[in-house]
């Protein structure tokens, strides 16, 4: 029997999303889990998906098996007009025969993203995200305000989910605070996911 994972699913245009899932992990990887990167193609203008089957680099493309056999979901997207952006999306609707056996219900899930601007849509883009996972029956968590880092940042951070500031031209690192929301987030989701899996053992 595999050991229990949160997989941290995302897509990344520019990298910040990309940069705060490897911060996710590394706090799911502090809370006692694996963490497993993965991420969705962009879509594609042909009727036909023209991408190659592995992405030349960063993290391999999702299955429904990944998604499947998580204990946990991490999921996250960079901004498009306050909402997810398509190709995570896409993958989203793709889920229906997980759906219908019920392959989440239960499960811990939380939701991250990075927007190009400060006030850009990112809580209405965390929230749009949980929707589906709602429907799914998944158990959504956020970040506490018990997390000092919330109430400290001058960037991103929010009790929905981690976000970051990229700024206009995408280049902004995380800060400090920022990192710390991520890795916060992470470690309680995976902490949360080892609770939940004792308790059906």
């Amino acid at each position: 029997m595999s050991l229990p994972y949160i997989l941290v699913l995302y897509y990344s245009r520019h990298g910040a999303t990309a940069e705060m899932a490897r911060q996710i992990a590394r706090g799911v990887e502090q809370g006692g889990l694996e963490a497993r990167l993965r991420t969705v193609p962009a879509v594609s203008t042909e009727c036909e998906a023209v991408a190659p089957d592995i992405p030349a680099e960063g993290a391999l493309y999702a299955s429904l098996d990944d998604l499947k056999g998580c204990a946990g979901l991490a999921l996250g997207s960079p901004t498009r007009f306050g909402n997810m952006a398509a190709p995570l999306k896409y993958f989203l609707d793709g889920t229906s025969s997980l759906w219908l056996t019920g392959e989440l219900v239960g499960k811990p899930a939380a939701v991250f993203t990075s927007t190009a601007s400060l006030h850009g849509g990112q809580e209405t883009t965390l929230l749009s995200m949980l929707l589906p996972l709602l429907h799914h029956g998944m158990l959504a968590m956020g970040i506490p305000y018990s997390e000092p880092a919330l109430l400290e940042t001058r960037g991103g951070g929010t009790p929905y989910g981690a976000s970051h500031h990229a700024g206009a031209d995408g280049k902004r690192p995380l800060d400090e605070q920022e990192i710390a929301l991520c890795r916060a987030l992470g470690q309680r989701l995976a902490q949360t996911a080892a609770l939940l899996e004792k308790g059906r053992g």
